[in-house]
C-alpha cells in the first residue's frame, strides 16, 4: 500500500504523513506548527499564507513540486481578486495536499514567530574605522587656476588631512561640481582605508558638514541572522534586528544545504538570493528604528560559517560538502557591498572576516577575536553550539580548533515535541526526584508552570512544543532523577511509579505536558540529543589531547544556544568537559561582537588574520581517536571523563563500572539521588 504523503513544514522542522486531501492548515495543526488563521477557514484573513519548496529534498526522502497541491480553488481566486496572493503563495486553509510536500510558513505572516536573542552587548571598544569623515573648505574656480573642481577637493583634502594620494570612486566624479557648489565650497569627505599600506579611497561626499556615519555588523548563522546597526563616530549601537535565516526551507543543517545545491542546478542561486533578500529586510528595519537612511551607511562587516560564508557571496559550497573540504577563499574579503546585492551608499564597502577551515568559519574566527583566548594564559575552551559546532581551545601560546556536526537536534529538529524558540515553547523544566512531576516555564509567560497565573497566560500563548535549552534539561534532569540510565534508556520499570512513563512499543517516554499539544521525550529523543552532545564532545576531547591537558580552566558558550543553556545542565548530560561552574559562562553572541570590533576598528582586522594564520585546525575525521571519545561521549555524562567539579554542586548517579576502559573507570562511585 502506497504511503500516505509525506509533509515537512519549515522553519519548524515538523513533519508528519497525512491522507491526499488533508488540508494543509489541519496537517500544520496536527502537528504544532503555528499557522495564524482568524477566518475560520473561510479564506478572508489571509493569515495562513504557506508556499511550497520546489525540488529533491535528498535527506528528508522528499520531492517536492507545487503540483503536490491541489489546484486553486474558488476561495483562493476571490482572496487574490480582491486582496491579492503574493506569488508563490498558497491559502493553506483552502488548500489540500496531494503529494510530498517541503511547506514554508513565511515569517512575514507569524505572529508568535522565532525569537531571535541575539542582541549586541555594551562593550566599549576602541575605534579606529576604516571609514574617516573629513571636513573641507575647498578653494573655488579661479580663471587664473585652471585646476578641475575634483583636483582642488583632493588638494585641499592633501593639505588639511594628508591624504596626498587619494584615489576617487567613480560613482563620485559625475556629482562632484554639483556637492560642491551645494555645500558653497565646504564638503565632507568619506574616506575609506582599511590597511595601513592601502590608497585611501573617496568613496562618499556631502555637502557643509556631515558629523555622523554609519556601519554595520552582522551574523549570519545557519538558523538566525543578527545585525547591529553602530554609528562609526561614537562606537554607539544605534539599533539590533534579527531574523529567521531563510535558508532553512532548502535544509536544516548545513549538509542538507550542500546536498540542495548538489541536487537542484539553481539550488545556490536560490539560497544566495534568499538570504540577500533577508539582509536587505534587516537593512531597512535598523535603519527604520535608527532613523538612519540606507545611503549613510558607509562600512559593514559580515561573519558566518564557511556554508553560510560561501553562499552569500554567490559561491558553490559543494566543495565543502565532502574531504578535504576545500575553501574557494579563506582569507578577508573586501568587495563593493552594491556587487553583492546589498545597495546602500553607492561607496559603501563590505568586510568578511577570514574563515579559519573548511567547516570552522568567519563566525568562529570573530568569537575568537571577541573572548580572547589568543591574549590569555589560563587555557580557555570557547564553543559556538548550533547544527555545526565550532570549537576553539587555547592560550597565549597555541590555539587549535575544530568543528562537530552536532546536527539541528539542539535547535528543536528532530526531536519529537521540539521547536525553535519561540512563545509557547518549553525552555526551563525541572523534575521531582520523588514524584518525578515537572514543573517548566514557557516563553512568553512569566510564573512556572505550578505557579498562579501560569494557567490563565498559558491559554492566550499555548504550549506548543519544546526548545533546545529546555531539551538539555529535561534529559539532564530525567537522568537526576533516574528516570534513564548513563547509557541513555528510558527505564520502564518507573511506570510503577508514575503515570508519566509512557509505553510505545517496546521503548518508553516521559510526559512532561498533556494539553492540545502533547509534549513528550521519547527515547528517540534522548537518543538524537546523546548523538549530538557525544559529537562535540569528541572533539573538545581531540584538541585537549592535541594540547596535552586534561582539564580546561574557562570555558564561553557562544551563539543564541549558548546564551540560553544553563552551563549545570550541560555539564550534567557531558556537553562540555568538567570546570569550576563559576568559571563557565555565556558569552552571548560573541561573533557578532567580533563583527562589531572589525567594524568599528580596523586593528582587529589585522589582529584576527593574523591569528587565524596562526590557529591550527584539527580535521575530526581523520583523527583515529574521535570514535573512542564519541563512544564514551554516549554515556551521561561520560563513560570515563570524571566530573569533580560538577559533583560539587549536584549529586550524580551511581556509575557503571567500565571493565574495558582505558583510565579510572570511572572514579568513585556515587549513591543515587539528588542534593
Amino acid at each position: 500500500m502506497t504511503a500516505d504523503p509525506l509533509v515537512l513544514f519549515m522553519p519548524s522542522g515538523k513533519r508528519g504523513r497525512f491522507p491526499v486531501g488533508t488540508p494543509v492548515l489541519d496537517a500544520a495543526r496536527q502537528l504544532g506548527v503555528y499557522v495564524e488563521s482568524v477566518c475560520g477557514g473561510r479564506a478572508t484573513c489571509g493569515r495562513c499564507q504557506v508556499s511550497v519548496q520546489e525540488g529533491h529534498f535528498a535527506k528528508h526522502g522528499i520531492t517536492s513540486a507545487n503540483d503536490h497541491l491541489s489546484p486553486f480553488g474558488p476561495k483562493e481566486e476571490r482572496y487574490d481578486r480582491v486582496r491579492g496572493l503574493p506569488e508563490g503563495r498558497r491559502l493553506s486553509c483552502s488548500t489540500q495536499i496531494l503529494g510530498d510536500l517541503v511547506v514554508d510558513v513565511p515569517q512575514d505572516t507569524v505572529i508568535n514567530a522565532q525569537v531571535v536573542r541575539k542582541a549586541a552587548d555594551e562593550r566599549v571598544f576602541d575605534r579606529n574605522p576604516a571609514i574617516r569623515m573629513c571636513y573641507v573648505e575647498v578653494e573655488e574656480p579661479d580663471m587664473e587656476k585652471p585646476l578641475g573642481d575634483l583636483d582642488r577637493l583632493k588638494a585641499a583634502l592633501a593639505a588639511e588631512w594628508h591624504f596626498d594620494d587619494l584615489d576617487v570612486d567613480f560613482h563620485l566624479i559625475p556629482k562632484v561640481q554639483q556637492i560642491l557648489r551645494k555645500g558653497e565650497w565646504k564638503v565632507t569627505a568619506a574616506i575609506h582605508k582599511d590597511r595601513d599600506d592601502d590608497r585611501a579611497r573617496l568613496v562618499a561626499l556631502y555637502p557643509g558638514l556631515k558629523n555622523e556615519a554609519y556601519g554595520i555588523a552582522c551574523d549570519i548563522g545557519s538558523t538566525t541572522i543578527a545585525m547591529h546597526l553602530s554609528s562609526l563616530l561614537s562606537g554607539r549601537t544605534v539599533a539590533s534586528a534579527g531574523t529567521s535565516n531563510p535558508q532553512i526551507r532548502f535544509g536544516e543543517d548545513l549538509m542538507s544545504r550542500v546536498s540542495y545545491v548538489m541536487m537542484n542546478p539553481d539550488g545556490r542561486e536560490a539560497m544566495t538570493l534568499a538570504v540577500r533578500e533577508a539582509l536587505n529586510g534587516l537593512i531597512d528595519k535598523v535603519c527604520a528604528e535608527g532613523g538612519v537612511s540606507r545611503s549613510d551607511i558607509l562600512d559593514s562587516v559580515f561573519v558566518g560559517n564557511p556554508i553560510m560564508h560561501h553562499l552569500f557571496l554567490g559561491i558553490d559550497p559543494t566543495e565543502l560538502g565532502g574531504a578535504p573540504f576545500a575553501l574557494a577563499v579563506s582569507g578577508a574579503v573586501q568587495v563593493r557591498s552594491s556587487e553583492i546585492g546589498l545597495p546602500m551608499n553607492e561607496g559603501t564597502r563590505t568586510y568578511l572576516l577570514p574563515c579559519i577551515a573548511g567547516h570552522v568559519g568567519a563566525d568562529a574566527a570573530a568569537a575568537t577575536l571577541s573572548e580572547g583566548p589568543h591574549r590569555q594564559e589560563e587555557m580557555m575552551l570557547l564553543v559556538d553550539i548550533g547544527t555545526n559546532a565550532e570549537i576553539v581551545l587555547g592560550n597565549s601560546t597555541r590555539v587549535v580548533a575544530a568543528s562537530s556536526p552536532t546536527g539541528p537536534a539542539f535547535e528543536g529538529a528532530e526531536i519529537s515535541s521540539g521547536q525553535r524558540a519561540a512563545p509557547g515553547a518549553i525552555e526551563r523544566i525541572r523534575i521531582d526526584a520523588e514524584t518525578l512531576e515537572p514543573r517548566f516555564r514557557v516563553i512568553g509567560i512569566e510564573p512556572w508552570s505550578d505557579e498562579p497565573g501560569f494557567a490563565d497566560a498559558a491559554a492566550a500563548t499555548g504550549i506548543t512544543g519544546i526548545c533546545g535549552s529546555a531539551i538539555i534539561e529535561v534529559i539532564a534532569e530525567m537522568y537526576l532523577a533516574g528516570l534513564i540510565s548513563e547509557d541513555g534508556v528510558v527505564d520502564g520499570a518507573m511506570v510503577e511509579r508514575s503515570p508519566r512513563i509512557l509505553q510505545n512499543g517496546r521503548t518508553f517516554s516521559y510526559l512532561v505536558h498533556d494539553g492540545e499539544q502533547r509534549i513528550t521525550v521519547t527515547q528517540n529523543d534522548v537518543r538524537a540529543i546523546q548523538l549530538a552532545k557525544a559529537a562535540l564532545y569528541a572533539g573538545v576531547k581531540l584538541l585537549m589531547d592535541k594540547q596535552g591537558v586534561d582539564h580546561v580552566d574557562r570555558i564561553g558558550l557562544a551563539g543564541a544556544f549558548g546564551t540560553f543553556i544553563d552551563p549545570k545542565y550541560a555539564m550534567v548530560l557531558g556537553l562540555i568537559p568538567d570546570c569550576d561552574l563559576s568559571r563557565v559562562k555565556s558569552v552571548g553572541n560573541a561573533a557578532g561582537t567580533g563583527a562589531r570590533m572589525c567594524l568599528l576598528n580596523r586593528g582587529y582586522r589585522r589582529e584576527i588574520e593574523e591569528t587565524v594564520r596562526r590557529i591550527e585546525k584539527i580535521e575530526t575525521a581523520l583523527e583515529p581517536k574521535f570514535q573512542e571519545h564519541f563512544v564514551y561521549a554516549m554515556a551521561l555524562p561520560n563513560k570515563v571523563d570524571t566530573f569533580p567539579n560538577l559533583s560539587t554542586v549536584v549529586t550524580l548517579p551511581e556509575r557503571k563500572a567500565l571493565a574495558d576502559a582505558s583510565g579510572d573507570g570511572g572514579g568513585r562511585r556515587r549513591r543515587r539521588g539528588r542534593e
